[in-house]
């Protein structure tokens, strides 16, 4: 996953923005600031016929409508996209409600309690009722054509509510981290244990909670969907809200907010981290994680904070409300696919499914999908459950699953251009980092690697090994070694044991393979070399930054490596394409190629003509700052303490007056 700062908008006269709401489904963004700064714009999509083609999309406003009804700061905005209306709350507690009618938008009801701030607005999913909370406790629930429902005196100050996916309870929350479970009528049922804060050392606050609905279907159906995240950093992810065993990280920064993407995959938080320089002052950032809690990159933003942050639909870009700018943030995710032979295989979720759909596209033949599954038409669709990865190379694809009785094992399986099943094995090993080529098949875990020499139909035919030799053959098909450990050409012991070994202090971090070579990278920067078949270690090699990504081309001569902050040396000349000014580089090193593709491609081209090649195997790599971000292990977590940032190239992206 890559992410950088595309563009940004300034807000007229320098008005601070405190709310910020992007609709997913018409692309309306809502942003209210000091003063009664209420504004509702929408990007053109740029979809003209003379636009050049990897042009980046153009910052101009289709809609910027300024909305007069608001005196004091816009605090609280919520969209209602299936009724398509808008709630908007200042910090007097006045309430409007929106409505568009031929394309611009007007007041529809207004409500003034006159008491206390409205400190959250939530709709539920299906739009049918909202839930309004005010700072002194007071709680009221309406319809959407304005009618009361109920409403309730809580003797508590409230922060945050949330509506659960179904509608049938509410979470309230206070600004001491106390978390009340309510049905959707008022009635209390119990309160929510913040297993996050029993270790804190000082009192801190609830920030933000959010609930995936499930809208888009579950890339996982066992992952993490309910979100609460508090000002010191920590954030609990739970699958319900009774869950005892949720997945608790530390970030390391104090947090501001926090939001679910429209899938569900990826949680940003926003906040702010204390430079390490010699020069005191915070910095501006937004985390990513996944949802079970792998920390996937880390965006530093310009400017002195991010008060409220927005996922477009389809979570491609994420908008910002920065001091007086909305920057906006493209995403780049790791999808799940290959192209081997002729053939593309990826996958993709669906709402009314809990697996994962694979879809094998024969691209020569270029049909339609008959559904069923089959072959017709040159597309094959298969149905798989637990999904973790896919590889493709030479003529084959290998799918990494886990497996449905033991969550402890998991299956490779080797599939065809038409998705049918060559050879499947059960390993112990976790495929965190998976890689295939025409002859293996690597998966890694943080601590254990493991090789299948895999054997297609076709090698088993052409095959003449008889007696001793054969049985010889059939041991060296399996190999796997923990990273800590030597492995030797001829090692009696095939299959290392999994179970009962420490976790290594300087885990593995990225693998790439070839047909003659293997790589294996460590947190540390230092890289393994291992031949192939025999799995021998051949060199080792240290590298100034922490690889992600690696790839190696076709024949071994070149090799490219993206580090978590996508960042490129000094030496590295500028990009001469006009969107390839903020988007993130792989840093050039002698007889390495520019990292122009991600590591699902096993036969790179050999691209990166202002590379050297050098003539000794090596690939030292120049002068690039390391950065440490691993991912959780422990049950409380910790983010990376520094990142390099892509501010510097962002902060020349154009500026657009709203």
């Amino acid at each position: 996953m890559f992410v950088y700062l595309s563009k940004k908008i300034a807000i007229p006269n320098g008005v601070k923005l405190k709310s910020l709401n992007w609709n997913t489904v018409n692309g309306w963004i809502v942003c209210g600031g000091e003063n009664g700064l209420l504004k509702v714009l929408k990007l053109d999509s740029g979809r003209t016929t003379d636009k050049s083609k990897g042009m980046a999309a153009p910052s101009n406003l289709s809609m910027n409508q300024t909305l007069e009804g608001h005196n004091g700061s816009v605090m609280c905005v919520c969209w209602n996209e299936n009724y398509r209306k808008l709630t908007t709350s200042d910090q007097y507690g006045l309430i409007i409600v929106w409505m568009l009618h031929k394309g611009m938008w007007f007041e529809e009801m207004i409500n003034n309690r006159n008491k206390s701030t409205v400190r959250g607005m939530k709709w539920t999913p299906d739009g049918q009722r909202i839930c309004i909370i005010y700072e002194d406790g007071a709680v009221i629930v309406g319809s959407v054509d304005g009618n009361r429902l109920w409403g309730k005196e809580l003797k508590m100050q409230l922060a945050h509510v949330q509506w659960s996916p179904d509608g049938r309870s509410l979470i309230f929350c206070t600004p001491q981290c106390e978390v009340h479970i309510y049905d959707a009528v008022g009635n209390y049922i119990s309160k929510m244990n913040l297993y996050c804060l029993d270790d804190a050392a000082a009192a801190t606050q609830l920030v933000g909670i959010d609930w995936y609905d499930g809208a888009e279907g579950y890339s996982d159906p066992g992952q993490p969907t309910l979100a609460l995240g508090m000002e010191n950093g920590r954030l609990q992810l739970q699958r319900h809200e009774t869950d005892e065993n949720p997945v608790l990280i530390d970030t390391g920064m104090m947090a501001s907010s926090i939001k679910w993407n429209t899938n569900g995959s990826v949680l940003a938080v926003s906040g702010n981290q204390a430079s390490s320089g010699a020069t005191s002052r915070d910095v501006s950032m937004v985390q990513f994680y996944s949802a079970h809690g792998q920390h996937l990159r880390t965006l530093k933003v310009p400017g002195t904070g991010i008060s409220a942050l927005s996922w477009e639909g389809g979570s491609l870009r994420v908008a910002l409300a920065v001091d007086s700018y909305i920057y906006f943030a493209n995403i780049r995710p790791d999808y799940r696919w290959g192209f081997f032979g002729d053939t593309l295989v990826c996958a993709y979720t669906q709402a009314d499914r809990s697996d994962q759909t694979v879809m094998f596209w024969n691209t020569k033949t270029d049909g339609a999908a008959d559904g069923g599954g089959g072959g017709g038409g040159g597309v094959v669709l298969k149905y798989v459950k637990k999904l973790l990865d896919i590889k493709a190379c030479a003529e084959n694809c290998v799918l990494a699953t886990r497996a449905d009785d033991d969550p402890n094992q998991f299956i490779l399986v080797l599939c065809n251009a038409i998705g049918s099943p060559l050879d499947s094995k059960y390993i112990d090993v976790k495929p965190d980092f998976l890689s295939i080529t025409a002859h293996h098949v690597v998966a890694a875990s943080a601590d254990f690697v493991y090789v299948w020499h895999y054997r297609t139909l076709m090698s088993k035919l052409t095959s003449v090994d008889s007696g001793g030799s054969s049985l010889r053959r059939k041991e060296g098909r399996e190999r796997s070694f923990h990273i800590d450990d030597t492995p030797a050409a001829m090692n009696a012991e095939a299959v290392a044991v999994v179970a009962g070994r420490e976790p290594s202090a300087d885990p593995i971090v990225a693998v790439a393979a070839s047909a003659s070579c293997l790589l294996v990278a460590r947190d540390s920067g230092v890289m393994h070399r291992y031949s192939l078949p025999h799995i021998a270690l051949e060199h080792k090699y240290t590298l100034r930054c922490r690889p992600q990504t690696m790839a190696i081309n076709c024949d071994s001569s070149r090799l490219s490596i993206i580090d978590p902050t996508a960042c490129s040396p000094s030496s590295t000349s500028p990009p001469t394409a006009p969107e390839a000014r903020s988007r993130p580089r792989a840093a050039a090193r002698p007889r390495a190629a520019r990292a122009g593709a991600s590591s699902a491609r096993t036969c790179g081209t050999c691209a990166g003509r202002r590379t050297t090649r050098s003539s000794s195997p090596s690939w030292r790599r120049r002068a690039c700052s390391s950065s440490a971000t691993s991912s959780p292990r422990n049950r409380c977590s910790r983010a990376p303490t520094s990142a390099r940032s892509q501010t510097s190239r962002s902060e020349r992206s154009s500026s657009t007056s709203s």
